[in-house]
Parts: C-alpha cells; sequence; structure tokens
C-alpha cells in the first residue's frame, strides 16, 4: 500500500502515545490510551498515561474512515456547468474536502463512459487519473486515493475505457451501472420528465419523445457491454458493484456473474434479495441525513431497520459518513451502538475493497485515525493522522 511521502512525511513524527481518549473498537468502547510506532498501532491500554502523552481530554479516537464511492472529484472539475478547471487544482480541492470529512481513504468513483446527461465524462476520465496519480505521488494528498470505475454500460465505449485504465494500480474497485430513464434509479418516468423539463425548459411532451428515442437507441447496448465489463474486472481479481439494483432479476442477474456488492439498492426488495444472495449492500449516507432519497427511492433508515445495509458511502456528500454514524448510533429506534454504526464507514468497506491493513483501531493496523469531540450532537474533527502522521 502507499505510504506517506513529500511535504507530508516530514511535518510531524509517526510515533506518540494518545491517552485519556473514548477509543472506538470495533466492537466496543473503551477509555484509555494506545501507543503508535512508525505509523502502526503497537499498544492499546485501559490505563491513562501522562508524561509524553496527548490528553485527549475524553474526546472520541476514531479509526479513520473509509469511504468506498464518492463522485466529488468531477465537482471540483466542474465547479460550475460548462466551466472546466485545471486537473491537478481540482485533485487538490477534492482532497481537502475528503480529509475535511474525516476520510483518509477515498475511492474516488470516477465514471467510465458517457451518460445521458453528462457526455464529457469520457473526455475528462484520463485527466482526472493523471491528476490523482501525480499529486499522490508527489506527497500532495492528504487522504490516501484509490480509484472505483463505475462503467456506464450504455455506452459503447465503455469497454474500451474499461481496458485502457482497469490495470493501473491505483484502480481497486469496479462497478456496473446503468443511466436510461425508467430503469433502476430513474424508473419513476413522471417525476424523471419533471426534473428534466425544469431543468431545460422543454415541455414535458418534448422530454417524453426525447426520452423515447433515447432509450430505442441505447437500450441494447447494456447486454454487450456489461458482461465485457465484468469479465475486465473479475479477470484482475478486483471487487465487483452493482449500482442501483430495483428489480429482484437486478440482484439475481448480478450474483449469478459474481457480483459479489449491490450498491445504493433502490427498493426493500432489492436490498432483502441482495441479502438472501449473500451479497454486501452499500447505502447512501445523505440519504440518512436528508430522512430519504433524493431520486423517490427507498429510505436507507428503511434499510437499517431490517439490518440490510452494510456499508455507507458519501456519494456526493464527503462530510457525510461521520455525521451519519453518530447520528444512526443515537437513533433509539434502531439497532446499532457507535462501534456497530462505524464499522459501516471504516471496517467493513476497507475489507470489502480487500484493503486489511485499516478500518479499525487494533494493534497491527495503521494508525489512520481521528480526534473527534461532539457538540449539541455534532460530531466535530479536531486531529487528523494517516499512518501517524498529522495530516490535518
Amino acid at each position: 500500500m502507499n505510504t506517506i511521502s513529500g511535504p507530508w512525511s516530514k511535518a510531524h513524527e509517526a510515533s506518540f502515545l494518545l491517552t485519556n481518549a473514548r477509543i472506538v473498537l470495533a466492537n466496543r468502547i473503551v477509555t484509555g490510551s494506545i501507543t503508535v510506532e512508525n505509523g502502526v498501532i503497537t499498544a492499546i491500554d485501559e490505563v491513562l498515561h501522562g508524561k509524553d502523552a496527548l490528553d485527549f481530554d475524553g474526546d472520541y479516537l476514531l479509526p479513520g474512515l473509509v469511504d468506498i464511492h464518492t463522485d466529488h472529484f468531477e465537482k471540483h472539475v466542474y465547479p460550475r456547468a460548462h466551466v472546466r478547471w485545471d486537473y491537478t487544482r481540482a485533485a487538490l480541492a477534492h482532497d481537502a474536502q475528503i480529509i475535511g470529512g474525516g476520510v483518509t481513504t477515498v475511492f474516488d468513483s470516477l465514471c467510465v463512459g458517457a451518460t445521458t446527461d453528462n457526455p464529457e465524462r469520457a473526455q475528462i476520465l484520463g485527466p482526472m487519473i493523471d491528476a490523482l496519480e501525480k499529486t499522490q505521488a508527489a506527497g500532495m494528498l492528504r487522504a490516501e486515493h484509490f480509484l472505483h470505475l463505475r462503467c456506464e454500460i450504455t455506452d459503447p465505449e465503455t469497454v474500451a475505457l474499461t481496458a485502457a485504465n482497469i490495470d493501473r494500480a491505483i484502480v481497486k474497485v469496479v462497478s456496473v451501472m446503468e443511466h436510461l430513464p425508467g430503469l433502476r434509479q430513474s424508473r419513476d418516468i413522471d417525476a424523471y420528465v419533471s426534473r428534466a423539463s425544469k431543468s431545460t425548459g422543454e415541455s414535458h411532451h418534448i422530454v417524453r419523445e426525447k426520452i423515447k428515442l433515447l432509450v430505442e437507441e441505447k437500450s441494447h447496448i447494456g447486454e454487450i457491454v456489461r458482461p465485457q465489463v465484468v469479465a475486465l474486472a473479475k479477470s484482475r481479481g478486483l471487487p465487483l458493484l452493482s449500482h442501483d439494483d430495483t428489480d429482484i432479476e437486478h440482484v439475481d442477474m448480478a450474483a449469478d456473474e459474481g457480483v459479489l456488492i449491490s450498491e445504493f439498492p433502490c427498493t426493500m426488495e432489492a436490498a432483502r434479495e441482495a441479502r438472501a444472495r449473500s451479497m454486501l449492500t452499500v447505502a447512501g449516507a445523505p440519504n440518512i441525513l436528508r430522512g430519504g432519497s433524493q431520486s423517490g427511492n427507498v429510505a436507507v433508515r428503511d434499510l437499517l431497520a431490517e439490518n440490510l445495509v452494510d456499508i455507507l458511502a458519501s456519494d456526493y456528500v464527503p462530510r457525510s459518513l461521520l455525521d451519519a454514524a453518530f447520528m444512526i448510533a443515537a437513533d433509539e429506534d434502531l439497532d446499532f451502538d457507535l462501534p456497530a454504526a462505524l464499522r459501516m464507514v471504516t471496517k467493513t468497506p476497507a475489507e470489502a475493497a480487500g484493503l486489511k491493513d485499516r478500518g479499525e483501531i487494533a494493534v497491527g493496523k495503521r494508525a489512520d485515525l481521528l480526534r473527534v469531540g461532539t457538540h449539541d450532537g455534532h460530531p466535530f474533527l479536531k486531529t487528523i493522522w494517516r499512518q501517524g502522521v498529522r495530516v490535518a
């Protein structure tokens, strides 16, 4: 795995002692101290130390968050519609928001192939990856960045774009997605037409005619593209995710392909089928904070009530992971304490992505750590370490 290099490696010592902390372990909370040596946790003690120890004054000590899906980098490349920003500067701005949310390991979910609404995505993919690789190699990034290639199966160019990038060392996760009106996330055609009409100023009738032509043109492409993308990922041994499963048939198709993770299921039925097929389920943390889906799909809280969520992803708000974990733990009607809620944003996503060296506070794990205080029910970050190096 990558190590801290460049300017950050010289900023602080990677060996230290923390004490008087409420340490959130994988299954319980203890008050005590931890020792970090050369960026690795070497001891956890339920005693308080004095000399040469950083006193937490009872603040929480959490493992660094692991975000398996965020498309936030693209928002910095296009800070306004039709304004394309310098890729290196966009990567730095993106990283600042990622680390500012307590995320020490992030899987930047870059769209492979053009979607209906964003044809420029095929053009910006390569430069975005180049910028992440360059800035990370130079030690300019504070979080550790990997890539989650989310492959749009309605674009015939997706297979070639996937093949051209999948062997980069930074790529760790692949997902397949299908964004056509009337399918998966946008199953409610009336709602889609209403949103599109409001955005473009076109009449509902014109929007519906455009949708009809679009579906006729592209609906068959996925049957050709999807199996090729799945084969590319499986041949590299990369974890595979199926995006926006809505019907039971979507989940069964994914499971039969060897997909192990259902990402953002849109219905309760799909989430239940994923559990029945022994798949992990990823849900969006913003859905929790908003009290429901922005697209009118299933509420994540309802999935949590049936224990149908394994991983939370920030999707489009990097800060949402920390807030959602504390909100879930505080909800008396849900059966999650703070360690259980935090596992969904630390240990479980790390393991699902094949990263066994992080995701929990345990001897031998990386010292990716957060000092977190709370005020009026809101968690706030005080200090962040990655591999024992203070980065914020």
